[in-house]
């Protein structure tokens, strides 16, 4: 278990970033940061290195669409150390406006998107300095219908449905 400490301090600078991302304030969310930081959304290798490629992003990349005005995050876990915080979530949206981080080059669909995420956030002198940032894209593309999984092996929005309850069936697993 965590310390109590440890747990309300990053949870207070990982808090303060988010508010400062969702409020859509740029400087705010810089000023969250360490001075040399770096941002990195594996599905789409969207990010920025260093304070002038994390500004270019945020200004350019995420800052004005970040999320939808439905989005909703659902936390599952949060596990933490002395310099990084691991969340594990799903956030749930419906795909009404760009949003060039997550689907670069992809006009909104007007489709309901659930995902789960996992977002690993360095800290440094009580700063982020880091965020690496990963989601199962192909079920995001199967929910908004780029992508068509017959005979593959994605499930979209059931692999939310599935962290949520584990009891769930294998889709792929046929008995015989």
């Amino acid at each position: 278990m965590a310390d109590p400490k440890l747990v309300e301090k990053l949870d207070a600078v990982f808090n303060a970033h988010m508010d400062a991302e969702l409020a859509g304030d740029l400087d705010k969310t810089l000023a969250t940061m360490s001075p040399n930081p770096h941002l990195v959304n594996i599905p789409t290798m969207v990010g920025g290195q260093g304070p002038g490629g994390v500004r270019t992003f945020y200004a350019k990349r995420l800052i004005g669409q970040f999320f939808p005005p439905d989005v909703k995050f659902e936390t599952i876990s949060r596990t933490y150390s002395e310099e990084r915080l691991i969340d594990e979530l799903i956030i749930s949206f419906t795909h009404t406006s760009v949003m060039d981080w997550m689907l670069p080059n992809v006009q909104p669909t007007g489709k309901r998107v659930e995902v789960v995420f996992v977002v690993i956030v360095g800290i440094e002198d009580g700063k982020v300095s880091y965020e690496h940032i990963m989601w199962d894209q192909a079920n995001v593309l199967v929910q908004i219908g780029l992508l068509d999984p017959t005979g593959l092996p994605v499930t979209g929005a059931g692999a939310a449905a599935k962290l949520r309850n584990p009891s769930l069936p294998d889709p792929f697993f046929k008995e015989g």
